[in-house]
């Protein structure tokens, strides 16, 4: 990567909204956006409606839990994370079928910082993009004084477990997927994977 096109790592911003939504859709492989398409209203898309969600400044899909990879002036990836400090209240089987298997699984992630979704564009794969967000959110958990890190992804998703494998994470729980309704249409289970942080953040 040469001097010019060094990696910026930021905390995302609202104006990015746009970028994020189109990030988190990556991450959920399609999901976030069946969600949204359920939620629109006449004349509004799906994408609409994810922006509005990044905007907001509350709720776990907000800008401000989020950190931006920056490339050539525009965000090429993003790490999407925060602390969980109690365990959902829903029933899995009361909500859509796509997300049921994580929300049975983050229960079970109490008192870790949990990373919700990481995701890098096609152009910025392969350059080690996913590699900075992820010790960018593990650094950020430490600092917030959290010595347990949680994440969640299909078993069938193997570059992103080589990924999370490479750094430590190991496979606690797992949840059988009920739907995936968007290409590549994954079956099999939804892994958690946590990793114990040790030291202070530098």
């Amino acid at each position: 990567m040469n001097t010019q096109n060094t990696p910026l790592i930021r905390q995302a911003e609202a104006s990015d909204a746009e970028s994020l939504a189109k990030l988190i859709n990556l991450a959920g492989e399609g999901i976030p956006n069946w969600l949204w398409a359920r939620a629109c209203v006449e004349g509004q898309t799906p994408l609409e409606i994810g922006i509005e969600r990044a905007r907001r400044t509350i709720g776990g899909f907000s800008y401000t839990n989020a950190l931006v990879a920056e490339s050539h002036g525009y965000p090429i990836g993003m790490v999407l994370s925060y602390p969980i400090t109690e365990a959902p209240t829903e029933n899995p089987d009361d909500l859509p079928a796509p997300i049921a298997p994580f929300v049975a699984l983050e229960k079970l992630s109490v008192n870790t910082w949990f990373i919700n979704a990481l995701a890098v564009l096609a152009e910025g794969q392969n350059q080690g993009f996913g590699s900075l967000l992820l010790a960018s959110a593990e650094h950020k958990a430490r600092a917030n004084g959290f010595n347990t890190i949680s994440i969640q992804v299909y078993a069938q998703n193997s570059g992103a477990m080589r990924l999370y494998e490479r750094f430590g994470y190991s496979r606690v729980a797992s949840n059988p997927v009920r739907l995936h309704p968007s290409p590549p249409y994954y079956t099999g289970d939804v892994l958690l994977l946590m990793k114990p942080l040790e030291g202070p953040a530098a």
